[in-house]
């Protein structure tokens, strides 16, 4: 059973639509005013830059209402008491986003789901000081997040679920290639059910776990940065068997075009997106894989190659009649794609100022010589 129910959340998509359509001016004022008293929803929303910030606060109370609490009433509490505790503030957490949204009617406002967050990481520092197997924390932070995810519909919890269930295998077998497999297989179980019994609200989430399907088979994923780790930061690829090496090089060829071709049957942008990204990383990973070495100019390489795909792309779909080929147009019609450009591009002036930001250089000292002023009194040196 979902917290909010399924009419609510079409009106606040509709309205979306109405507010992008109406900046594109498709709609005229009247038509806007009078579409828009008929999506009248009462849940409270906020702009995404206060979102975060809410939700970076209520993180800060609450875990700062933990400390004060053991401060003031366990001065030196045993790890049964403090996991006892930790699962009490897990049950109040979760109890008081439920009000949050049943009550104040929240939405994608922060608070709940910073409520929500730390409900599954109490949870998670609860069962574990009780010196359980960390195969038991992994499994509850896992279900607890899917619960979260199925009951408010976060993402991001969706996508802890799928972390939590990387670690899950080391528990069960030493052999790394059977770790890949059982995650694979676990992510591919996932797809499945997400296809079948969320047909409205998978998109997202069929294409992390396409996402995570390609990760798991990839085992040269770690060639991409020099600092990336996978499973342990295993890179020694010598302890897998010849033959499952070079499946796992086949699918990652296979899996791409899979992706996309589901993508594009189903129109889904995440999907399309998703398999978009996998191709990427095998182009990336190609190499590593062969054992050829590796030149500076290869980003370059590809980056022109993309670019050529694009123009293809794009001009193959504005001769079509109307610019149109097949239900896809290379004509914008959503604000919505200015707004994610906008988006990275502030995220990659973030998270990399030093790209960006110009290196002061110091001019060389300049003297000016070769005569006195006219009639001034100074010297050369002036």
């Amino acid at each position: 059973m979902k917290a909010y129910s399924g009419a609510d959340e079409e009106t606040l998509r509709a309205r979306n639509l109405l507010k992008d359509w109406a900046g594109e001016g498709f709609l005229t004022e009247a038509q806007y005013q009078l579409m828009e008293r008929e999506t009248v929803c009462d849940l409270r929303r906020t702009n995404v830059f206060l979102r975060a910030v809410l939700f970076l606060f209520t993180l800060i109370i609450v875990g700062a209402g933990l400390a004060l609490f053991f401060t003031v009433f366990l001065s030196r509490p045993s790890e049964q008491t403090t996991g006892f505790f930790l699962l009490i503030f897990a049950a109040a957490s979760y109890v008081a986003a439920e009000l949050a949204v049943s009550q104040a009617r929240l939405y994608r406002y922060g608070i709940e789901e910073s409520l929500a967050v730390c409900s599954v990481g109490f949870l998670c520092g609860g069962i574990g000081s009780f010196q359980t197997s960390e195969y038991v924390v992994a499994a509850a932070g896992a279900l607890a997040s899917l619960w979260i995810w199925h009951r408010f519909g976060l993402v991001y919890a969706f996508l802890a679920a799928m972390i939590f269930v990387v670690w899950l295998p080391g528990y069960w077998t030493s052999s790394h290639a059977a770790q890949h497999l059982i995650v694979a297989g676990f992510y591919a179980a996932g797809l499945v059910a997400v296809t079948l019994t969320r047909p409205r609200q998978r998109s997202i989430a069929e294409a992390l776990l396409w996402l995570g399907i390609y990760l798991a088979i990839n085992l040269r994923i770690f060639s991409i940065g020099p600092d990336a780790h996978w499973w342990g930061g295993v890179k020694n690829t010598t302890e897998f068997s010849r033959p499952f090496y070079w499946s796992t090089w086949v699918l990652i060829w296979c899996l791409p075009p899979v992706v996309l071709a589901r993508g594009l049957r189903k129109k889904d942008r995440f999907v399309m997106a998703a398999g978009g990204i996998a191709a990427v990383v095998t182009l990336f990973t190609n190499k590593p894989y062969l054992e050829w070495p590796r030149h500076t100019w290869d980003p370059m390489l590809l980056g022109a190659l993309l670019i050529g795909i694009a123009l293809w792309v794009r001009r193959w779909l504005a001769s079509g009649p109307d610019g149109i080929r097949r239900g896809f147009t290379a004509q914008r019609l959503s604000g919505k794609d200015k707004q994610w450009l906008s988006a990275g591009s502030a995220a990659l002036g973030i998270a990399s100022p030093h790209a960006v930001a110009l290196n002061p250089q110091s001019s060389p000292e300049v003297r000016f010589g070769g005569g006195d002023s006219a009639g001034g009194g100074a010297t050369s040196d002036y």
